[in-house]
């Protein structure tokens, strides 16, 4: 297999992957692209690379941005802007799962939360607030443990990971 294969193949398989990550397949193939350059690339070549639509490049490149995956850069001597993405894994993954949490955990919480304020006056709502509180403690849980994980060193979960897997 080439290189151009290669890259090839890895852009794709970034963008089915997409989906367990809550993005879309295109906004991965272009986080794709961009991790895999060693140099900063224009929205024209991300739009030629990956042959779609100038609108969906600049979207997802907003889109990447905001998640705190890539940045952007002025090429020297020019107005063109430039965009790569950030290489450390450990902190691509810690923005993952800070965007996912903000996304779909959170308001989560805030239902649960509101939703610990109904009355037990009856079997059924004490059957409801048995479940909601079970479902809320232990999404609270979840929260305090991405809480920690989002804090820690790169080093701390290696070697935890590490050690589970031994």
């Amino acid at each position: 297999m080439d290189l151009q294969e290669g890259k090839q193949k890895f852009i794709e398989s970034w963008g089915k992957m997409a989906g367990g990550w809550g993005i879309s397949p295109a906004m991965a193939q272009v986080h794709a692209l961009l991790l895999i350059s060693p140099e900063p690339v224009s929205a024209e070549q991300v739009k030629s690379e990956l042959d779609i639509s100038t609108g969906n490049v600049s979207m997802n490149l907003r889109a990447l941005l905001d998640w705190g995956l890539i940045y952007k850069e002025t090429a020297p001597n020019c107005r063109k802007e430039l965009y790569y993405a950030e290489k450390d894994l450990w902190t691509v993954i810690r923005q993952i799962i800070i965007n996912r949490k903000k996304r779909e955990l959170e308001p989560v919480l805030q239902v649960l939360d509101e939703l610990a304020g109904v009355q037990e006056n009856c079997p059924q709502s004490q059957h409801f607030c048995n479940v909601v509180n079970d479902i809320r403690k232990f999404t609270h849980k979840a929260n305090s443990t991405l809480d920690a994980l989002i804090k820690a060193e790169s080093h701390w979960l290696g070697g935890a990971f590490l050690s589970m897997v031994r």
